[in-house]
């Protein structure tokens, strides 16, 4: 399987991840700005009438991109199980445990029977088990806390989650210093 390129704006904020042949098609197009990474496809083209030279493009990790065909970049990333259950490590935030993708819910910490919204920040990952038990209560009602909060990605953390399996060194390290920190401050 082919590794994705990842698409910057001209300012370096990141937008996308793209097929090499995307890339390749703006090279052509003479929209690439700036590139980083080594390389990650060698693409070999047709021979010259007039030269008999080959021509060929070698495709980097990162391509930053000009022209008015890019998408800005979003404020908040489109939600998926997939991408909760990743930004939560596949670990139910209430009993703690591990599961599969198959295993796992998604759990509105304030259910949206009680006015719950489908947002990030009101969203976990949550076993089967104990989603059933929380059911439509809100935590303060059964005695249960969450391990970590939710939260909401930003574009970087959302690339790196959406592509966690096929990311290269490179793409990671050019992204991991826009990643938020959070810290939980204990109560005594």
């Amino acid at each position: 399987m082919d590794a994705r390129i990842l698409r910057l704006n001209m300012a370096g904020q990141p937008i996308a991840w793209m097929p090499w042949q995307e890339a390749a098609t703006l090279y052509a197009r003479g929209q690439v700005g700036w590139t980083l990474g080594n390389v990650v496809k060698r693409v070999r083209g047709g021979v010259s009438r007039l030269t008999g030279v080959s021509s060929h493009l070698e495709l980097p990790a990162i391509i930053a991109c000009e022209g008015q065909r890019l998408a800005p970049v979003r404020q908040r990333p489109p939600l998926s199980n997939s991408a909760l259950f990743r930004r939560d490590n596949h670990q139910c935030l209430y009993c703690g445990r591990y599961f599969h993708y198959e295993a796992l819910s998604r759990d509105h910490v304030v259910p949206s029977s009680r006015g719950g919204v489908t947002r990030w920040e009101n969203l976990v990952a949550a076993c089967k088990r104990c989603n059933h038990f929380k059911g439509s209560h809100l935590l303060s009602e059964i005695g249960l806390e969450l391990l970590a909060l939710p939260y909401c990605p930003n574009a970087s953390e959302y690339l790196a989650l959406t592509n966690s399996e096929r990311i290269l060194g490179d793409q990671l390290a050019y992204l991991q210093p826009q990643f938020r920190s959070y810290q939980l401050q204990r109560r005594p």
